[in-house]
């Protein structure tokens, strides 16, 4: 592994692109409700919103439950945030700019995604509470369902670039990016983003039928943590999708990490919007429909992306 910046550098750097990408969801999230309402932008009350809302979390009591593992409560949020970071950091934002450019970094991005269901599912199962235990067991089928279509549509990217580094991937696509290559795979790849971070229409495990589901106990700063690294989630799947279907750095006039940052822009906007204009669906249904569909399209993107490459 080739680290481009010292860990002192490194560390705060990814800990400052995943802060400021938090808060950009929260305000853009805030945005697009106001907007779909008919209520107009209301930007000023949408940039003051969250830093409101992280004010008032810090003066509210933990809530407490029977027994639960406190150890673990507490670890989940961490976990969750720390697999975001540890994806981001795989991310190149432009050439050399690159936190580690790992020769198997499509494996440890695999990876990090994988390890999010025990996240979930120790937020769930820590606070010892039939709600919060019922939607981590949701998370956990929703996973095991977006899984090989997830590993299928970021495997197509690789074989382009015949190389498992993030880095040799986006430089594949100097001529040609892979969202043309393989036109799949990027629908198929926002539909998983959606259900990593279980956002919007897939968001199941934290759902309103389970007044909050895995969320159901939390309260004040264990609640803010907790949506702070699912955002964080967020942005580094729209960031691993600018980078593996949209050219990464690449694009005319501007220089390559500002076109890495509007890409990213870009999906977030896309997943945000799917939020506010999509119903959630049922987790029986998104079984089916991963099985019966989406993994079927997923190989058959892999063989086009092998055939083009032949």
């Amino acid at each position: 592994m080739n680290v481009y910046a010292p860990i002192q550098i490194a560390l705060p750097a990814v800990a400052l692109t995943l802060a400021l990408g938090v808060y950009l969801v929260a305000v853009a999230d805030r945005v697009m409700a106001g907007v779909i309402a008919g209520s107009g932008p209301e930007l000023r009350a949408a940039m003051l919103t969250p830093l409101r809302g992280a004010a008032l979390a810090f003066l509210q009591w933990r809530r407490a439950t029977e027994r639960p593992d406190a150890g673990g409560w507490a670890l989940a949020p961490a976990l969750l945030g720390g697999l975001a970071a540890f994806a981001l950091a795989l991310v190149p934002l432009g050439p050399g700019l690159v936190v580690a450019d790992a020769d198997t970094g499509f494996v440890a991005f695999s990876a990090a995604i994988a390890f999010v269901m025990i996240a979930v599912y120790l937020h769930g199962w820590s606070p010892n509470s039939a709600l919060p235990l019922h939607g981590a067991y949701r998370y956990g089928a929703q996973a095991l369902s977006f899984q090989i279509p997830f590993l299928l549509a970021m495997l197509a990217t690789a074989l382009p670039a015949e190389s498992l580094s993030i880095v040799r991937i986006v430089e594949a696509q100097a001529t040609l990016w892979n969202v043309v290559r393989e036109p799949v795979g990027l629908p198929l790849y926002l539909v998983v983003g959606l259900g990593v971070s279980f956002w919007g229409p897939l968001n199941m495990p934290d759902a309103t039928d389970l007044a909050g589901g895995t969320s159901a106990e939390d309260s004040g700063v264990a609640r803010l943590l907790w949506g702070a690294a699912r955002a964080s989630m967020l942005v580094a799947v729209a960031a691993m999708g600018a980078a593996g279907f949209l050219g990464g750095w690449f694009g005319p006039f501007l220089p390559g990490p500002v076109w890495m940052i509007l890409k990213t822009l870009a999906l977030l906007g896309l997943i945000l919007a799917a939020g506010h204009l999509l119903a959630r669906i049922r987790i029986e249904l998104f079984v089916l429909v991963s099985w019966a569909i989406l993994i079927p399209l997923a190989l058959l993107n892999v063989f086009v992306s092998g055939a083009f490459l032949l």
